[in-house]
This record gives structure tokens, C-alpha cells and sequence, in this order.
């Protein structure tokens, strides 16, 4: 395969990704989209990284840092959206656009 194909790929991982960003209302399927477009970001590192030959893989060391950050801002987004649940009995993003109950 080539480079084109990989960068292909990665942005229809981010269009799809912000596409989902845009028009869900629930904050748990928001989240997902965001995992969708760190996905995007981690195959095209990758690619750059094999296609440059790059002895040190530092866009492979990226993209484990950026899998790293996923997983936390997965384990803080879905705290954080339960505990929205929790008090208002919704997770839509449309209905929290004020910090009080």
C-alpha cells in the first residue's frame, strides 16, 4: 500500500469522526467520535512515520503517547458524563449548557 491510501484512510477516520462530533447529542457517542478521530491521528503518524524511514520511530512513540492520552480522556469523559446522568437523568449535550441543576 501506499502513503496516498494511508492518508486516504485517516481522513475518512477524522471526517467520519468529526462528522460525529457535530451531530450527536449524546455525550457518550460524542466521546467516541473523538476516539475515532485520535485513531485517524495515530494511523497517519504511523504511515508518515514507515514512509519517512525514520530509524528512532518517533511517530510510532507519538502515537503510543496519543493511545495513552485516549484511554485517559476515556476514563475522565465517562465519569464525567455519568456523573451528569446522575443528576440530570440525560447524557444530550443540548441540555448542558448551564453548570447549575
Amino acid at each position: 500500500m501506499t502513503i496516498v491510501q494511508f492518508a486516504l484512510l485517516g481522513a475518512a477516520l477524522f471526517s467520519i469522526g468529526l462528522y460525529g462530533v457535530l451531530t450527536r447529542r449524546n455525550a457518550v457517542l460524542v466521546l467516541a467520535s473523538v476516539e475515532v478521530m485520535l485513531a485517524a491521528v495515530n494511523v497517519n503518524l504511523v504511515a508518515f512515520d514507515v514512509y519517512l524511514g525514520d530509524t528512532a520511530s518517533t511517530g510510532q512513540v507519538m502515537a503510543l503517547f496519543i493511545i495513552a492520552l485516549a484511554a485517559a480522556e476515556v476514563g475522565i469523559g465517562i465519569a464525567i458524563v455519568l456523573m451528569i446522568f446522575r443528576n440530570r437523568r440525560s447524557a444530550d449535550v443540548d441540555e448542558l449548557d448551564t453548570m447549575r441543576n
